[in-house]
């Protein structure tokens, strides 16, 4: 499993002040599930972020992200940001801030 290690440890800090984060193998990529969710994940040279499908499409609209397509199925409140992006520390923070703001919805349910 390829998956950037900087992306990895940047996740981990944002996430560590956090109790219930657990990582797993999965797609490929280093995944980190929160209260047993999927919220975020680090992949090779990218990360991918599970925000409110109701932001997908503002989110979208800068060239920073773009929308996660598997197996021809596009999978709307999943984005695939690539590394090269993430060095902005200020967007970087807002895509965990989004992912964790959406993943409390999903807990609540």
């Amino acid at each position: 499993m390829a998956y950037s290690k900087n992306i990895a440890h940047r996740i981990r800090k944002s996430l560590e002040h956090l109790s219930n984060v657990e990582e797993k193998q999965m797609f490929g990529s280093l995944a980190f599930l929160l209260n047993d969710k999927i919220c975020l994940t680090a992949g090779p040279k990218r990360m991918m972020c599970r925000i409110n499908p109701e932001l997908h499409q503002q989110e979208v609209q800068n060239d920073r992200c773009s929308t996660v397509i598997m197996r021809g199925r596009v999978h709307k409140g999943y984005l695939y940001i690539q590394e090269e992006s993430l060095k902005n520390e200020k967007y970087f923070q807002h895509l965990i801030s989004l992912a964790l703001e959406f993943n409390k919805q999903l807990a609540d349910k």
